[in-house]
């Protein structure tokens, strides 16, 4: 019954939604240089989305984010919903650190190009630092987030996989500080190889902002170490 109410309702419901939402993003696009119009339309078909899937969603630390400061947000990568748990709870202004092969995908890349979100070729390290550099420069700017997923795509078994260090390259040439972010229980809505959502819990832990003045990009390892080890101690607290 379960299979059933996914297939004929909630996939339906969300594909409406991903149309629609999409549909007005683009709209607004031209009217939107710095992106923030796009973010609203994109929280609220994130909204949306959670609530067709039925998840209920418990978050843990958002008083730590402070609306008029910059951050590199890190949470761990699981499931194609977690994109819509953090667009929702995350309430900075960020923009995403993508795999460029997002930005190849119909309809979708478009949207995150046109929304200021960053491609970053993954294949091409010297590209990858390059990129980075720039957006470091653009957060310092703008005023900008950033939210990068440090293992680089999700994981198979929903265990924390090896970090890359880019996350902290950034933060440390933007800056800005970095805050760690755990998600729980969402591979229970939408498991990696499945298409099908189900109900389920999930729980957002957003863990203390770690400083970065007066780092240099040496320190990047021992610091993508750090983010690692407080990922790993929230998820073992497991459900709010």
């Amino acid at each position: 019954m379960s299979y059933l109410i996914a297939v004929l309702v909630r996939a339906p419901l969300i594909i409406l939604s991903t149309i629609v939402m999409g549909s007005i993003s683009l709209i607004v696009a031209p009217w939107d240089t710095e992106g923030r119009k796009q973010l609203a339309v994109a929280r609220a078909w994130a909204r949306s989305l959670l609530w067709f899937a039925g998840a209920r969603v418990g978050v843990v630390g958002a008083e730590k984010l402070a609306r008029n400061v910059s951050y590199v947000v890190c949470p761990n990568h699981v499931s194609y919903f977690d994109t819509p748990v953090l667009l929702t709870h995350v309430l900075v202004n960020f923009r995403f650190l993508a795999k460029k092969e997002l930005f190849a995908i119909p309809f979708l890349g478009g949207h995150l190009k046109r929304a200021g979100n960053i491609s970053v070729p993954l294949e091409d390290p010297r590209g990858a630092l390059k990129v980075l550099s720039a957006a470091g420069k653009a957060m310092k700017e703008r005023g900008l987030s950033m939210l990068v997923f440090p293992e680089g795509g999700r994981s198979e078994t929903g265990a924390l996989t090896e970090f890359k260090d880019g996350a902290a390259y950034l933060a440390i040439k933007g800056g800005v500080p970095v805050v760690p972010v755990a998600i729980i229980g969402v591979g229970d809505i939408l498991p990696i190889h499945s298409h099908h959502v189900k109900p389920g819990r999930v729980t957002l832990r957003i863990g203390d902002p770690i400083p970065t003045e007066g780092l240099t990009s040496a320190a990047r390892t021992e610091l993508t170490a750090r983010i690692y080890n407080e990922i790993l101690a929230m998820q073992r607290l497991g459900h709010s």
